[in-house]
């Protein structure tokens, strides 16, 4: 129980019982973002396991974008699970840590770190088993609780420096 000015208050008098549901409730909705926000990640670092993009299916909506694709096309949730599945073979240790997440109302930012060793010529280059570490920034935008968009940068320009070897 807090004391305020001498006299016992508990959470409930100061808000009162609908004040505090609404509270717990706003608090307990932003937790589910982040939370369903890891399991883009989660996706990201196990392309190829067929429960995480089921997982990754769950928390998104069918309609599901990815924008920030270089060619400057966006990617349909489908497009981008087919390319997470080449990824897999590409790269099986690959790795999307999440170092930072931010959220407000129903957008939540991550910054985070790739890693990966390719296993084959990666963007034309030939890393010869050489690793690359990477920053991403990535927008995740929600409505009733899935994800609908992601804007992404990937700093594969220093991937592709890494894997040269310059």
């Amino acid at each position: 129980m807090k004391t305020l000015r001498g006299t016992q208050m508990t959470m409930k008098s100061l808000f009162g019982a609908t004040s505090l549901a609404f509270v717990l409730s706003a608090t307990a909705g932003l937790a589910d973002n982040k939370e369903t926000a890891s399991v883009f990640y989660d996706l990201l670092s196990n392309p190829g396991d067929a429960a995480m993009v089921e997982a990754f299916q769950n928390a998104s909506t069918s309609e599901w974008i990815s924008i920030g694709n270089y060619t400057g096309e966006n990617k349909s949730r489908d497009a981008f699970i087919g390319q997470m599945g080449g990824f897999a073979q590409l790269m099986p240790d690959l790795d999307w840590a999440i170092q930072d997440m931010h959220e407000d109302g129903d957008t939540v930012v991550v910054r985070s770190r790739a890693t990966g060793t390719p296993v084959a010529p990666f963007f034309g280059v030939d890393g010869q088993g050489r690793s690359f570490d990477i920053l991403t920034i990535d927008i995740h935008e929600f409505e009733e609780g899935k994800i609908v968009r992601t804007y992404h940068v990937e700093d594969w320009a220093t991937a592709l420096q890494q894997l040269s070897g310059k």
